[in-house]
């Protein structure tokens, strides 16, 4: 075991920006750290306890705030290289330190003298001479102690600790179990004719990662998307469709060792016996009490009313679909959901005469970091430096100074664009250092990153991405400039520290800019030619935009109500989950639904992720989204600002406030779903 003198996580970092050493960490430094951090910690806490004088807000709730700094910073790596590197021996440690983990945050939530002296300080609130970010910190402390069961008689509480330690391991296992099925597959083809359909770039896609698995003369496909998606959007072999479809649709399903299918039941069982210790009738209204939709008939209110005005839309999109498919293949011919994308692509390239492929060339992944840089830098003023002397985690990383307008340094930005073995699948921002203002003014400022799955370059072509992988480089991005901006005093509420039915719109607001033509011209060049990208393309990109946006959206919905389903039980689940899913979102479905598939053994948002009972959030978010752009659109795309009053009203601010009070400052008005349903065409 590593000294822990020696130990880079015990030691001040000496890299850039205070930055992690990554290239010093060893995996034999994270146990050690970690038993440090939870040592200290409690250590920290002992001291608030132990405090003979009253309680007060610097005394108690500041000082709870600042407690547990080493064990966050060992624990943050820890966590967010188990999604974008990990491997057997990290997933082992995290593992075996899962139980302590949980046991030692229950130790803090528990904590009967803790919480009384939080007590005290939150029932002088009113006489107490606080800012409002003061007040706002008071207030979430004391709700964070009462809904993690500080208020339980002793019995629960005991019961509450076993149920969350339990919950801690579940959820872990969930996503290592769907890792190693995702890379637990892979389609082989050795027949040529077997790639028909298939574009160029899929083609070599394939080759190539046949040619990094060591395997010679044959294709590679797997369920990673940038392989998934141009197999299943072009391929003409139907049966190899089918047989991908499946593999992707079954994951977790099978009778092996990463069968998910009890570890949902007890995720969801739990969570539902953690919400009704705690006095609430199930575990969304728990959830809820806490988001800008506040209760699940708010919530059931916008699925509804998105089912209402998107439905009949929807249905007539998969029959034009359908339509083509009989048209192709004969009457007798059944649309499966393996045929979709693939009927889809024809009938969009016969509508639009668009082909999603024309665009990859003028998609080279360093124009568009470019591209969205630049963008940010139009916006708000800010530049963006490469510094090779900050360490990175994986060759793939690249990190950046990132400046502001007056050339002051803003934040670090890592960028991991591929996917690999041991990262998730998706694409996700984090931090590895949150914002905050020190008791000197001092403003610390954060490390954010974001990390995707995208087409990788060949020997033969850099990586060329899909539009819809500029859409989520630019989603990511978006979050990514939600953690940069961060401009408040404590870090619990900095940056994406927000209403998890908030925390979606400054990265669904960034979208908008993909199909704008002022901001596609900035940066849209042909890899070869260095052409600009012609009028002629930009106009089929927003001529297809909506090309079906109602399927899309009710797709969206069903997971909405899967999601509403697992969380608003309130007696344990003991059926079958396969059926329950089919139940649970049939009013949203138009396409035939399969016996053998199963979304949740596989929906890392709700079952290992934030989402559970949220998964409404990205609607909820489309909707704000659509009325903020509106002012974009009505000043102009880069109008400085309307973007200063959004870094000014809603990025900086993080969770210092409600969200609607926040969104209010910046649109003068509450939202409604009109600007939504006039930009996907649902109303004129």
């Amino acid at each position: 075991m590593t000294e822990l003198g020696q130990n880079p996580f015990l030691k001040a970092y000496g890299t850039p920006h205070g930055t992690v050493p990554f290239d010093q960490i060893k995996l034999s430094d994270y146990e050690p750290a970690i038993r440090e951090g939870m040592r200290l910690e409690d250590e920290e806490i002992r001291r608030i306890t132990d405090n003979p004088e009253p309680a007060t807000f610097n005394n108690t709730i500041l000082a709870l705030e600042q407690a547990g700094d080493l064990l966050d910073r060992v624990t943050t790596v820890l966590f967010n290289l188990m999604s974008a590197e990990t491997c057997d021996e990290l997933d082992g440690i995290a593992e075996r330190l899962m139980p302590e983990l949980s046991e030692h945050s229950n130790n803090i939530g528990l904590n009967a003298q803790l919480f009384a002296r939080v007590k005290a300080v939150y029932e002088q609130k009113d006489e107490l001479e606080l800012t409002a970010e003061e007040q706002e910190l008071l207030r979430k402390t004391y709700d964070c102690f009462i809904r993690n069961g500080a208020n339980l008689p002793e019995e629960s509480k005991e019961q509450y600790r076993k149920l969350s330690a339990e919950l801690s391991s579940l959820t872990l296992k969930f996503s290592q179990n769907h890792l190693k099925e995702t890379n637990g597959f892979e389609l082989v083809i050795t027949d040529k004719s077997d790639l028909e359909g298939l574009p160029e770039s899929a083609v070599e896609a394939a080759a190539h990662a046949a040619k990094e698995k060591g395997k010679e003369n044959c294709w590679l496909v797997t369920l990673q998307a940038p392989s998934y998606v141009p197999f299943m959007k072009y391929s003409a072999k139907r049966e190899l469709r089918e047989k991908l479809y499946m593999a992707y649709n079954t994951q977790c399903a099978h009778d092996n060792e990463y069968n998910n299918m009890e570890v949902v039941k007890r995720i969801v069982n739990i969570r539902m016996q953690l919400a009704q210790l705690l006095g609430f009738p199930d575990f969304a209204t728990y959830v809820l009490q806490k988001r800008m939709a506040e209760d699940s008939a708010h919530v059931y209110k916008l699925l509804d009313d998105l089912l209402e005005a998107y439905a009949t839309t929807a249905r007539k999109e998969v029959e034009e679909v359908e339509e083509l498919a009989h048209k192709t293949e004969g009457r007798e011919f059944r649309l499966m959901p393996w045929d979709f994308s693939f009927y889809s692509e024809k009938l969009k390239n016969q509508k639009y005469a668009f082909d999603e492929e024309e665009l990859r060339p003028y998609f080279e992944l360093e124009q568009v970091k470019k591209g969205v840089f630049g963008l940010a830098t139009r916006l708000y003023g800010i530049t963006f430096k490469e510094n090779t002397e900050i360490p990175v985690y994986h060759p793939d990383v690249q990190s950046y100074e990132v400046y502001d307008r007056d050339g002051s340094y803003l934040a670090v930005l890592y960028t991991d664009f591929h996917p690999r073995a041991g990262k998730r699948s998706g694409a996700w921002m984090t931090s590895y250092k949150e914002q905050w203002i020190d008791a000197e003014g001092h403003n610390s400022r954060p490390h954010v990153s974001v990390t995707m799955n995208f087409t990788k370059p060949t020997d033969d072509r850099p990586a060329l991405l899909t539009f819809s992988e500029v859409t989520t480089f630019l989603h990511e991005f978006g979050h990514a400039l939600h953690g940069m901006f961060a401009d408040t005093r404590f870090k619990n509420m900095s940056g994406t520290n927000v209403y998890w039915d908030f925390v979606e719109l400054p990265s669904q607001i960034m979208e908008n800019f993909a199909t704008e033509k002022e901001f596609l011209n900035t940066f849209a060049r042909h890899y070869k030619t260095g052409e600009t990208i012609p009028e002629e393309l930009i106009r089929k990109i927003t001529d297809a935009s909506n090309f079906n946006v109602a399927y899309a959206c009710l797709r969206q919905v069903s997971f909405g109500l899967l999601d509403m389903a697992w969380y608003t039980r309130t007696v344990p689940f003991e059926g079958d989950v396969r059926i329950y899913e089919k139940e649970s979102w049939t009013k949203a479905q138009v396409l035939p639904q399969l016996d053998e598939t199963c979304m949740s053994v596989q929906f890392g948002h709700i079952m290992s992720g934030g989402y559970a009972a949220g998964y409404y959030s990205y609607k909820w978010a489309e909707v704000l989204d659509a009325d903020a752009f509106s002012m974009f659109k009505e000043k102009g795309i880069f109008n400085r600002e309307v973007a200063q009053a959004f870094r000014d009203c809603i990025l900086s601010k993080g969770g210092t406030e409600h969200p609607m009070k926040l969104y209010k400052r910046f649109r003068g008005q509450e939202p409604t779903i009109d600007a939504l349903l006039k930009r996907n065409g649902i109303k004129q």
